[in-house]
């Protein structure tokens, strides 16, 4: 798992993300989010501005993002709350990034169903590329985690880079995966398994066929 240790207050740090502040275009994204929870809720906002926030880091930064302090402090006085307790949801979710990450953030599902499956390949595969747990690799690419259940247990292994999910995986399909993003491309997101549509069995659906392509209504038939 991760080691969530938030990053150094350090003068550097300060130096570099101490005036941050909204783009203009995330200001008005940000009005936006905060205007949909009630009076005297707005605090209610605070995960979906931090974010925004770590999206804005990214976008600076040319990575996935993450949330140095002072950019937490910012969304805590956007929101008129304690700064620790911005800092609170911050360590909590994995969403979150708490130190700074490659321009793709690769998440290696452990668990059970993805171990049985060859996640442990996976991970292999991932450091012979130079990847190493918790660290920007030499290139500046790639931030590799190991993480617990991401939900996509009838399509293991997977892993998750970005905001993209990649099911199905062998070494050979994960390389090329990688290699297409290193590339600068949008390699296909979901399953790797030729012929396979979401998570229904290898090899094919074998009841509610008719769905596969089209809403298809079977009240008639029932």
């Amino acid at each position: 798992m991760a080691d969530r240790q938030l990053a150094p207050d350090t003068p550097e740090l300060r130096a570099l993300w101490g005036s941050f502040a909204w783009t203009k275009d995330n200001a008005a994204k940000a009005k936006v989010i905060v205007a949909r929870y009630p009076d005297g809720r707005q605090r209610s906002a605070v995960m979906p501005l931090l974010d925004l926030a770590q999206r804005q880091v990214g976008a600076e930064t040319d990575t996935q993002g993450w949330l140095p302090i002072p950019v937490m402090e910012y969304v805590a006085k956007e929101l008129d709350m304690p700064a620790i307790r911005v800092v609170e949801v911050a360590t909590f979710y994995f969403m979150y990034n708490l130190v700074p990450v490659g321009k793709f953030h690769v998440q290696v599902c452990g668990t059970t169903p993805c171990m049985l499956r060859g996640s442990d390949d996976i991970m292999a595969a991932c450091k012979k590329r130079g990847m190493s747990i918790g660290h920007v690799s030499a290139d500046g690419l790639w931030t590799l985690t190991e993480v617990e259940c991401m939900g996509n247990c009838a399509t293991a292994p997977m892993v998750q880079i970005n905001d993209g999910n990649y099911e199905d995986l062998t070494v050979e399909r994960l390389d090329a995966v990688l290699d297409a993003l290193a590339a600068g491309g949008s390699p296909k997101e979901g399953t790797q398994e030729p012929g396979r549509h979401t998570s229904e069995p290898s090899g094919g659906p074998t009841s509610l066929k008719e769905m596969v392509t089209a809403n298809h209504d079977y009240r008639g038939e029932w």
